[in-house]
């Protein structure tokens, strides 16, 4: 299959504001934080100050509004008063106090500005107060207030050059001057600020955000097989690593999209989990940027393997690229360690085991994050749950028979949920350039996929990009997209694809033992090599017996270790050497060597 690929000027504009905002804000950290900051700082101010900004730009045109709004309220006495205020705000969100960044630019005193900034900030709503939290920007206003550039900062980021806002900029005419910045559009920015940031102290960076065009496919693969099913109704939607959110964005995009085009009314909900405190308050932020108040409240944040947010929740779609190669001993730990754990997402019942454990090795997690998803499916609905997750080599190798990884791809095969799985190109992702793969899950497979696997090598499918994104140098076209959703919704076999009996991938280990052999060498040389070696560890007797041996037996090397032994306990017993396990160690060590073809053990 010929897969050609034209760039598009809309492509090109795309990347071409991409990377004037991120050269922006990356000119604002070196401009004002540079000498009180060191580079791999600047992120504690420059993200929460992008996401503040954002916000901002919203509430402006409704500030005089919402101070009414609160006026009124506070004189009826009126003490809930959050959907009033949101209303007034247009939003999911709002301040109360009496500025917008706009009115802290010009303040001329520093302790005037922190005490006006710091009132600002507390101004905002109960769930903005929680993402300036997560972030901890509160902690820095004194080092900006000191180093005397907070207002410095905030005129900076209201340079009319720049839209941070997810609203166009537009002239009284209605024409855009700037095109607004969607959720993933700021995902992608956050990403490369974040890699340059963690470049300055050697850190890892994009664990928590996967390339658009890898979300696009991701997306295609759980709804397009079923795009003709779906009616009108609610739909869950589930990520156990989101990072930034984008994933959930885009999924949510895609399904509603697909929706509308079949002629369906669905309601779609959005539901997360994240640790990292600094990308769960991008990604609360970014839906309440949407106006997604309601999701944001979805948005839990907390470890998904030893703190699960959903643990009675079933989903409808999940998709996720949770962190390969990363440590999970502490949510073992919490959880009660391998011997202990109880947890029925990782212990359940399989086949004739009551107590099947999936547990992985405490070094790499991200089996686990898949093992979670599978617990949450949807087994009384005519769609089930379909399931799509970015993995690398090791989900598909690592664990001997028996052991958690290889029991977790056994309950999978066994209970017939692998659709497919998709090899990507190398250097996809930002922080990492090795094979990794795409899982695609489901309960409710076709009548011409069941007990069967597809694999579909796409490793040759790809554009390169023009400047590299960390380590990501090429990506998806949408040519790329289609003709992978294609061979999944249409399986088939190609030179690209391949499609297996689910039994071709389930083996048992068998470890045949067999007793050691060995054949012992009583040459002249090696008897003068053991004596070297008795002379070292104090053990002159036992030299003196192996000549003693070599003279009743000969040189040649003797086939039967048996025997040999039985001759050194003869004359062990008439010179009165004892023959204790040290020794006898010491024989076999050095005197013997293990051969193929003794006839006797």
């Amino acid at each position: 299959m010929n897969l050609k690929h034209e760039n598009k000027p809309g492509l090109i504009m795309n990347q071409a504001i991409h990377n004037s905002i991120v050269n922006f804000i990356w000119g604002i950290a070196d401009d004002v934080l540079r000498d009180v900051y060191v580079r791999g700082k600047y992120r504690d101010v420059i993200l929460p100050m992008t996401v503040i900004r954002r916000l901002d730009a919203l509430l402006e045109p409704s500030k005089e509004k919402v101070l009414g709004m609160k006026k009124q309220l506070d004189g009826a006495g009126i003490a809930n008063q959050d959907a009033a205020l949101c209303q007034a705000s247009g939003e999911a969100f709002y301040n109360v106090s009496l500025f917008t960044l706009r009115d802290l630019k010009n303040r001329a005193k520093q302790q005037q500005l922190k005490a006006d900034f710091e009132a600002y900030l507390d101004g905002f709503s109960p769930n903005v107060q929680e993402i300036l939290e997560k972030f901890k920007f509160r902690n820095q206003i004194p080092t900006l207030i000191e180093a005397d550039i907070l207002g410095h900062l905030i005129e900076k980021f209201l340079d009319a050059r720049i839209n941070l806002s997810p609203k166009p900029v537009q002239d009284v005419d209605g024409n855009e001057l700037l095109p607004a910045l969607d959720n993933h559009s700021m995902g992608t920015i956050f990403e490369e600020l974040i890699r340059r940031f963690n470049e300055e102290n050697n850190e890892e960076a994009g664990e928590h955000f996967t390339p658009r065009d890898v979300v696009k496919l991701m997306a295609d693969l759980i709804f397009l097989p079923v795009a003709d099913d779906i009616e009108s109704g609610t739909y869950l939607v589930y990520d156990g690593a989101c990072g930034t959110g984008g994933m959930l964005t885009v999924a949510e995009e895609r399904l509603a999209e697909l929706a509308q085009s079949h002629g369906k009314d669905v309601s779609i909900h959005l539901f997360a989990q994240e640790v990292q405190p600094e990308t769960y308050a991008i990604s609360k932020a970014d839906l309440l940027l949407k106006g997604e108040g309601a999701e944001a409240e979805n948005m839990k944040y907390g470890s998904t393997l030893s703190s699960d947010a959903f643990p009675s929740q079933a989903f409808d779609f999940m998709l996720s690229n949770p962190p390969y190669g990363k440590s999970w001993k502490t949510d073992l730990e919490r959880l009660g360690g391998k011997g202990d754990i109880k947890d029925p997402r990782f212990v359940t019942q399989h086949g004739d085991d009551p107590e099947y454990k999936m547990l992985t090795r405490s070094s790499d997690g991200q089996l686990m994050f898949l093992v979670n998803k599978l617990s949450k499916m949807k087994h009384t609905t005519r769609l089930g749950s379909r399931i799509a997750e970015v993995h690398n080599g090791s989900s598909l190798f690592t664990g001997n028979a028996g052991q958690g990884e290889s029991n977790i791809r056994r309950w999978i095969i066994e209970n017939d949920w692998l659709e497919a799985i998709i090899a990507l190109p190398e250097n996809m992702f930002y922080n990492t350039g090795i094979a990794t793969y795409i899982w695609v899950l489901t309960n409710r497979k076709s009548e011409e996929r069941r007990g069967k696997i597809q694999l579909i090598d796409a490793t040759e499918w790809f554009v390169p990009l023009r400047r590299n994104l960390g380590k990501k140098n090429c990506e998806f076209s949408e040519e790329h997209i289609r003709a992978i959703s294609d061979l999944v919704v249409n399986p088939v076999e190609t030179e690209k694809s391949k499609i297996f009996p689910t039994e071709a991938f389930g083996y048992w280990k068998v470890t045949v033992d067999r007793p050691l052999r060995l054949a012992v060498d009583l040459s002249p040389a090696r008897l003068e090599w053991f004596e070297r070696t008795c002379a070292k560890v104090k053990e002159e007797p036992l030299a003196k017996l192996a000549r003693r041996v070599a003279e009743t037996l000969g040189a040649e090397p003797h086939l039967d270790f048996n025997a040999f032994m039985d001759v050194c306990e003869a004359d062990a017993d008439k010179h009165g050497v004892k023959l204790i396990a040290k020794r006898k160690k010491l024989l076999q060590s050095e005197l013997c060597d293990p051969r193929e073809d003794p006839h006797r053990c």
